[in-house]
């Protein structure tokens, strides 16, 4: 008989962003290896109040061959009863839920409770933040209320292991986030370009993803300066224009002061709107390099997309990125501030694209949807 899982997390119709995509992405991988696979989303993921963007839906068609039921309300605990009760009878062998935030935390944790109670679903929990980048009151109340019916965990970072040690003796296991493989194949240089309205010539850095505090943008923005300066005083150094993609999750207003003080804005390409998954290919394609400047990390989506896309990166040596970037391989590490970023750009344009390339490819090799839902089902002994 056909095992069932079932895949509690955000889908589609939310906009992808990281987890809608890699939720979704790993519900094809084990519908390919056979199993009954069914994703809850939510009906209300977050109240509006909460949500920083413009819009938490997707304009884009629904993915196709997944089933998907949109069903939880992230507030409302009469229906964390009925939607627990639900697949609760359901009796999936497999339940699978993602957490990144602890304010998902009483929903997500009645929810598993109810399901807990039919004395054969095993759960699993794919924890993308255990303390959270951005702290608010009773985030370790709910996260302790979470994961007191999880089985087993799957971390993606050693940050987030040993963050999960000072919750839980659960059973964990640590492996590599898989490749974002979904979002089409590279394209030249010239082709991303030309759709992107952006000069075949010339060298760009990107940043890519949504703008939020701990990502640090603004440190990136001050080391952009600092290459100008060093431009302006010896004509060999290398002066990119910076292409930054991703809406804005903080104060825009604080970003735009940053960038008339340090008077870079010839510098900038801003493409501050959601990028849609049908965009994400021609920002990816049209950049040399990929650069995380991030003041703090867990894990990140973007150095698997930039894995996918063979575009080297440069990453800060903070929570898990360095983990993922073997520094001089498939890239840079550096330390969280503009001088180093700045010096670290300067390095990846030095060695080039080439340098790495070779180790860029032999380094993606780790990260397939196999070995994840391998080592789920290892955990969840099915």
């Amino acid at each position: 008989m056909q095992k069932k899982i079932a895949l509690i997390g955000t889908a589609w119709p939310f906009r992808g962003g990281g987890i809608a995509s890699f939720n979704e992405r790993l519900a094809h991988a084990f519908l390919e290896d056979g199993f009954d696979v069914t994703i809850y989303n939510f009906s209300l993921q977050y109240p509006s109040f909460l949500f920083p963007g413009k819009t938490q839906y997707s304009t884009e068609p629904a993915p196709a061959n997944l089933h998907i039921i949109v069903c939880i309300n992230s507030i409302n605990p009469f229906n964390w009863f009925k939607v627990g009760n639900s697949i609760k009878n359901e009796k999936p062998d497999l339940v699978i839920v993602r957490y990144w935030l602890p304010l998902m935390g009483p929903c997500l944790g009645t929810i598993l409770r109810i399901i807990k109670t039919n004395r054969f679903s095993k759960i699993i929990c794919i924890a993308d933040n255990i303390i959270p980048h951005e702290k608010r009151p009773a985030d370790k109340i709910f996260t302790k209320y979470f994961i007191k019916p999880i089985d087993g965990f799957i971390t993606m970072s050693n940050k987030v292991l040993n963050d999960l040690k000072s919750f839980s003796s659960t059973k964990a296991i640590k492996t590599e986030h898989p490749l974002y493989d979904n979002f089409g194949n590279a394209l030249t240089k010239v082709e991303a370009r030309n759709f992107l309205n952006i000069p075949v010539e010339g060298n760009i850095i990107l940043f890519f993803g949504f703008i939020r505090k701990y990502k640090g943008l603004d440190l990136l923005l001050e080391a952009m300066k600092i290459l100008k300066d060093q431009k302006e005083k010896d004509n060999t150094k290398i002066l990119p224009i910076l292409l930054i993609a991703g809406e804005f999750y903080d104060n825009e207003l604080l970003y735009k002061n940053i960038i008339e003080q340090l008077g870079i804005a010839d510098l900038l390409d801003l493409r501050t709107h959601f990028i849609t998954d049908h965009e994400v290919k021609y920002y990816l394609s049209a950049t040399d390099f990929v650069i995380q400047p991030y003041k703090n990390a867990t894990q990140s989506g973007v150095t698997p997309l930039a894995y996918h896309f063979e575009k080297p990166m440069l990453v800060t040596n903070v929570g898990g990125l360095a983990d993922m970037v073997p520094d001089n391989v498939a890239g840079v590490v550096v330390e969280p501030n503009a001088i180093s970023i700045a010096e670290g750009i300067q390095k990846l344009y030095q060695l080039g694209e080439n340098h790495y390339l070779p180790h860029l490819r032999k380094e993606k090799e780790k990260y397939s949807w196999s070995h994840l839902t391998d080592a789920i089902l290892k955990l969840a002994e099915i």
